[in-house]
């Protein structure tokens, strides 16, 4: 699974919305001044999440965008998945070949790494919400169980 800025920008983009949550509609734009992302790009990106209801938008001069639920209750896989359209792209699945080692009858010994490789991604995404990514990293952290792992804290 690699990151791509769709799925960074789409989380950076959702956390905003949820910090200022009883604030009202944020235009795409507004939003994308903020953040400092570049505005074409976050109003695609916020078009995806709208389809996605991860946010919903109103129109007007108070017009813009808010979460359609509660930080809570929107999953980071959420936003990812509607980001970039998906969390994991399994190529044979989604890119079948007409090669004898990727066709349908042949028995393929890797592809079921990759499912459960994106089962467990998908699970761990799942699991944390918006609601947790509010909070100071530590926090974050310990929430999502990365201190019990020892994984080492990134510096900016």
């Amino acid at each position: 699974m690699r990151i791509t800025t769709w799925a960074e920008y789409g989380l950076i983009c959702a956390l905003h919305l949820a910090k200022r949550a009883d604030e009202g509609p944020l235009t795409g734009r507004e939003l994308a001044a903020r953040e400092r992302l570049p505005a074409d790009y976050v109003e695609q990106i916020l078009l995806r999440l709208r389809r996605a209801d991860v946010v919903r938008s109103t129109r007007g001069a108070h017009g813009g965008y808010v979460l359609a639920r509660p930080a809570d209750r929107v999953s980071v896989r959420d936003v990812i998945a509607a980001s970039e359209l998906g969390t994991f792209d399994l190529h044979c699945v989604t890119h079948p070949v007409e090669e004898e080692r990727c066709s349908a009858s042949q028995h393929c010994s890797i592809r079921p790494v990759w499912m459960l490789l994106q089962q467990k991604i998908d699970d761990v995404l799942e699991g944390v919400h918006l609601a947790d990514l509010l909070a100071e990293e530590s926090v974050v952290r310990e929430r999502v169980g990365l201190e019990r792992v020892g994984l080492p804290v990134l510096q900016a």
